[in-house]
């Protein structure tokens, strides 16, 4: 597949009404069941969501690193600057993966292979995918080291990533993912067990490389203080599917959703130090027996007999601008905002 097949002009990627399911002897998990959104150039999009609620396998999804079997994506479009990234073969998907579209993976040390130095695992980006020799690649794995502020990134090429700290170990894997000058990278869970200082470093310098390629940024996570500090856009997930999408100040000043308005008022506030906290009550639902109706409605506080039976759309929440709500009475959860 050649490089002219891609159109500039066209959107950097678009995922429409995406669905996985995973089968096995037990039945049939719905992983992910039609979800949509859109990535331009320089833009964060944040998907936020509990765990199990498919943000991490609708990633690998984009990626095309859902084994069949057990898993397989049932119907939707992942459509990548024009191109239909579901109609490739493996290989031609391959030159898409890393090249064009990046990840970077929840846990470092289960990514990195044990036993090949960082540098080698680095340097065997640009040996695959630009043919480089092993002298070239070591240099150029050095200058991404230095990218990602290694210190002393000439003398650590040889080290392995049990030597590296939780944090260089991230960073090590940024390097990886943008080793190529990806387009798109999709962070999944990129400062899950790491403090929150190291948590801070992660995200300016992923903002840095943002700012230097224009790259479009997916970032996976159920921080919402993550989001509020980084996002462009935030698409809210619950069982499988986008119940809220908004542009992160909309979302955090006036919630749409009810679970979107129980996650913001699970968490502390700076300046509310006698506000109660109120968390959500109930457990997300298992995605292999998912309720009736909204598939939130165990769980919420708003619902009503509808809610029960008629499985709400994501509707356009028009009076609050370019958003939507899965919920047939958004606008009370809106105006109670």
């Amino acid at each position: 597949m050649g490089e002219a097949e891609f159109d500039q002009a066209r959107p950097l990627l678009q995922v429409h009404d995406l669905a996985v399911e995973f089968r096995s002897h037990n039945g049939v998990v719905r992983a992910v069941d039609g979800i949509s959104y859109t990535l331009s150039s320089g833009e964060t999009l944040a998907i936020l969501g509990e765990s199990g609620s498919g943000k991490s396998v609708g990633a690998q999804a984009v990626m095309g690193l859902i084994d069949s079997p057990p898993g397989f994506v049932t119907r939707g479009s992942i459509t990548f600057r024009g191109v239909e990234l579901l109609r490739l073969s493996g290989s031609q998907y391959q030159q898409v993966r890393g090249r064009r579209i990046a990840m970077v993976f929840q846990d470092a040390l289960s990514a990195l292979n044990p036993v090949f130095t960082v540098g080698d695992q680095i340097a065997e980006m640009y040996r695959i995918h630009q043919q480089l020799s092993r002298a070239q690649a070591r240099v150029r794995a050095i200058d991404m080291m230095d990218r990602v502020h290694i210190p002393s990134a000439a003398q650590r090429y040889a080290d392995y990533p049990h030597q590296f700290s939780g944090g260089m170990r991230q960073r090590i894997m940024i390097a990886m993912a943008l080793a190529l000058d990806p387009d798109v990278l999709i962070a999944d869970e990129p400062t899950t067990a790491l403090d929150v200082t190291v948590q801070a470093q992660i995200m300016e310098l992923l903002a840095e490389l943002q700012r230097a390629n224009g790259m479009g940024l997916i970032l996976i996570t159920h921080d919402l203080g993550v989001v509020a500090e980084v996002a462009d856009r935030v698409a809210v997930m619950y069982a499988g599917r986008v119940v809220e999408t908004a542009s992160v100040g909309d979302l955090y000043a006036r919630p749409a959703h009810p679970y979107t308005e129980g996650l913001i008022a699970s968490i502390p506030a700076i300046g509310r130090r006698h506000r109660e906290l109120r968390p959500i009550e109930g457990s997300p639902p298992n995605l292999a027996r998912i309720p009736a109706g909204c598939s939130f409605h165990p769980r919420c506080p708003r619902a009503r007999e509808r809610c029960a039976i008629d499985d709400p759309p994501l509707y356009d929440v028009v009076a609050a601008g370019d958003r939507g709500s899965a919920c047939h009475f958004w606008p009370e959860v809106l105006g109670d905002a």
